[in-house]
């Protein structure tokens, strides 16, 4: 990562934000340790600021990173809680240079999401046994006293290089094991340079018949809100009923004795299994998110194994292995399995002896209608309107628009979907994209304008039916003037109407995001 960093502060020693080209060492030490300062802002490029601040976090020092500027990309915001060393008096350099690569990549169109990684060939923050980043998405963790970026944003959390494994294949398993190391549910979001490993050579773990450890060519199938509850006597697979064709991937990839998934973590269980690697061997404990006694919990993956013999003398068994829920069952419930899974059925197995009626446990398996948990904290940049539940998708545009000096990009789309709808198509994304195409255009003689205004992040809401079109265009919660909205009105009727005649993908209404950027190039 051998980036050129150059920067600029700014910061507010009274009322008007004050630019150093080159402050002096001292003059910014000050400034981060100062508890009446809001943290110094790091100018990297004129599209990405970092804010940067001294805080106590838990009790310990920490160097906090927070950055500004690359949801204009479609890149959630990223904060890191470094640990400071002793008398540690120095900015961390390497982190900027972490941020330009996150920045470098989001241009090129590829983000990163909750559970995903950067890992680095070269050393970083003085050290080689630093091997990357995991990045997570906040949940149960203490966040109050820290000045946070607007959402979506993900933590960054120091892996070491022999974490790198676990965090390409199955992250969660890295990121649960954390938790447990550092007393934090379900993980800390917390740095740590110079920190022991969590996990040695891979040697002997059920996942090497899952994933591929060595070369990552292939890892579990996860599926996105899939949950494995356990309580006593029983486990619960709660299967997204909109994930259905996930679910018949799974089916169809896998082999007629075994089936494997990943589940995603559950906010709805009060604890978690976690592997710890104890001396190259892998073991079980549980992470809770209270310290009460356990009631639900969550496991990372669950393996249906259909080799259990009639003469065994078992109807099925169920176990845990190291994170997750092994189901051996006998290769006649494997055939009703699938079938039930193919035909989105709910389907119990009993597991126990078969002459042991009164010792049964049950695996069931259930469709569920799972509520739509994502986009928590956003808001519109129309009325000012939640949108968290409603699903979104980023759009990528083949072209930019721009002018000399500004470029306007468009970089998600969010879908305000009827009870009835499952999926957002194909044919809706396509039309999604054709509005922004037009609202782009129409934009572009007034970005500098827009800018200087403070209307830099634009929300555009369409609704459309056999007989309705309109739509609202604002910034901040306020609707545009109404001269840029008659530009907007004379680009947007004649491709609405255009898209009014597949009156399948009706009725319809999305809100598109506008980010006004400054042209680097």
């Amino acid at each position: 990562m051998n980036l050129a960093i150059s920067c600029k502060i700014i910061f507010s020693p009274v009322l008007l934000p004050v630019v150093e080209e080159h402050p002096s060492h001292e003059q910014i030490i000050l400034l981060l340790e100062d508890k009446a300062f809001h943290p110094v802002t790091f100018v990297l490029n004129a599209n990405l600021l970092v804010n940067v601040k001294l805080v106590f976090y838990s009790s310990d020092k920490y160097w906090y990173f927070s950055t500004n500027g690359l949801h204009g990309l479609g890149q959630a915001e990223i904060i890191i809680l470094l640990l400071c060393l002793p008398n540690e008096d120095t900015i961390p350099k390497d982190i900027f240079r972490l941020f330009i690569s996150i920045y470098k990549d989001a241009l090129k169109g590829k983000y990163l999401e909750n559970l995903d990684n950067i890992t680095f060939t070269e050393s970083f923050l003085s050290s080689k046994d630093h091997g990357g980043f995991l990045f997570i998405t906040p949940t149960f963790q203490k966040l109050d006293d820290l000045p946070l970026p607007s959402n979506p944003f993900l933590c960054g959390i120091l892996i070491q290089k022999l974490e790198i494994p676990w965090a390409k294949v199955f992250p969660m398993r890295l990121m649960l094991r954390l938790g447990a190391e550092y007393k934090a549910y379900p993980a800390p979001l917390t740095s740590i340079r110079g920190r022991k490993p969590l996990f040695g050579e891979i040697g002997h773990t059920i996942m090497n018949l899952l994933v591929d450890l060595r070369n990552y060519q292939y890892t579990l199938h996860n599926i996105d809100q899939l949950l494995i509850h356990m309580e006593m006597g029983k486990s619960c697979i709660k299967i997204p009923r909109k994930k259905y064709n996930d679910v018949m991937k799974v089916i169809n990839s896998s082999n007629e004795h075994v089936i494997s998934i990943g589940a995603s973590f559950s906010t709805e269980a009060d604890s978690h299994l976690v592997c710890i690697q104890n001396d190259g061997v892998y073991q079980t404990q549980a992470n809770s998110a209270t310290g009460h006694p356990r009631k639900v919990t969550g496991a990372s993956f669950v393996v249906f194994n259909g080799a259990l013999k009639t003469s065994s003398g078992f109807l099925a068994k169920s176990s845990i292995v190291e994170d997750g829920l092994m189901v051996q069952i006998t290769p006649e419930t494997m055939d009703g399995l699938r079938l039930a899974l193919r035909e989105q059925k709910d389907f119990k197995i009993t597991c126990g002896r078969v002459d042991a009626v009164d010792l049964r446990e049950y695996v069931d398996i259930c469709w569920v209608d799972s509520e739509e948990k994502g986009n928590k904290g956003v808001i519109s940049s129309v009325d000012g309107i939640s949108l968290q539940g409603f699903p979104s998708e980023k759009i990528k545009l083949e072209t930019d628009f721009e002018t000399d000096e500004k470029i306007v990009k468009c970089t998600e789309v969010f879908y305000f979907l009827k009870d009835q709808d499952l999926s957002i198509s194909a044919t809706r994304y396509q039309f999604a994209k054709e509005i922004a195409m037009a609202c782009s255009a129409a934009l572009c003689p007034h970005l500098k304008t827009l800018k200087s205004n403070g209307m830099n992040k634009i929300g555009l809401r369409v609704s459309i039916d056999t007989d309705m079109v309109e739509f609202q265009a604002g910034s901040e919660g306020r609707l545009l003037p109404q001269h840029y909205l008659n530009d907007l009105d004379s680009a947007l009727i004649p491709v609405i109407h255009g898209g009014t005649s597949n009156s399948t993908s009706l009725p319809l209404e999305i809100e598109l995001v506008f980010f006004i950027i400054e042209n680097l190039f």
